[in-house]
């Protein structure tokens, strides 16, 4: 495997959201790390991290996951040369209108937002696999799983 996830969370709060994206990572086989950083609380914690994976020699995908006032997946994105997916936990908190603060970034800086877990470590999958043929084939073997649940779906109504 060439490769890993680095996952982000904002706090130890955040791991039954991390715990829904990892559980998709590991069904592909993707490897990954969770750390704890804060852009608010703890920057050069956060920095100190990133610094460490940016002499990382195998590709690497951040997926960040922060709620609230979410400058996490911006702070990332914009210290390192690595890809980062930010996957806010959804909030019905302010009628879900925290999810600006991962939408609207500055110029720049351009973390992707997913919003669902699953598709957030997908995506991270398929970011590794443009260097790992034998992850490649994993990620079309899952979309193949998909696809083969609607057509049984389809057929279950016939």
């Amino acid at each position: 495997m060439a490769g890993q996830v680095v996952i982000i969370m904002g706090s130890k709060g955040d791991l039954e959201h991390v715990h829904k994206i990892t559980a998709h990572l590991e069904k592909l086989g993707v490897p990954y790390r969770l750390r704890v950083a804060s852009a608010h609380k703890s920057v050069r914690h956060l920095l100190s991290l990133l610094e460490e994976y940016e002499r990382a020699r195998e590709p690497l995908v951040y997926i960040t996951v922060a709620g609230r006032s979410n400058a996490l997946g911006g702070m990332v994105d914009a210290n390192t040369r690595w890809p980062v997916i930010t996957c806010p936990p959804i909030s019905s908190t302010f009628a879900g209108a925290d999810i600006y603060s991962s939408l609207r970034m500055p110029s720049g800086v351009a973390p992707l937002v997913v919003l669902e877990p699953g598709n957030a470590a997908l995506a991270a999958a398929k970011l590794l696999a443009l260097a790992d043929p034998a992850l490649a084939q994993r990620v079309a073997a899952y979309q193949e799983e998909r696809r083969q649940e609607v057509i049984r779906a389809d057929e279950s109504l016939a």
